[in-house]
């Protein structure tokens, strides 16, 4: 069964090796979606717990990130980046986790669905 659950935080970064006027220190709301394929657990009637997934992102993720500089965290915070960065945190973390997407602002995102990293 696929569930998804989304997730908001606030932070400033700075694109070093772009030309344009991300170039300068701005932030962003930024929001994500960790879609998870999981079994259905015919006892409970659930696949997981919301509330356990929601404590693990905010250990592993908002606890650190939210109203930060996410430079002082990677050198080319790009919303490409940020997203692998992201699925680096919860892969071993979050069961299931099949797919993160990334709004760096509400008409632009990026998809990462572990391309590149073992599961």
């Amino acid at each position: 069964m696929i569930i998804k659950h989304s997730f908001s935080f606030e932070a400033a970064h700075r694109l070093p090796y772009h030309q344009g006027k991300c170039f300068n220190l701005h932030g962003h709301s930024y929001r994500f979606l960790l879609t998870l394929d999981l079994p259905l657990d015919p006892r409970t009637g659930m696949t997981l717990d919301f509330g356990d997934l929601s404590a693990t992102v905010d250990k592993k993720v908002l606890s650190v990130w939210d109203h930060k500089n996410l430079n002082d965290f990677m050198e080319n915070p790009t919303a490409e980046h940020i997203v692998v960065d992201l699925w680096g945190r919860l892969a071993g973390e979050v069961p299931g986790l099949k797919e993160i997407e990334l709004w760096e602002m509400p008409d632009c995102s990026v998809i990462y669905r572990g391309e590149g990293t073992s599961r």
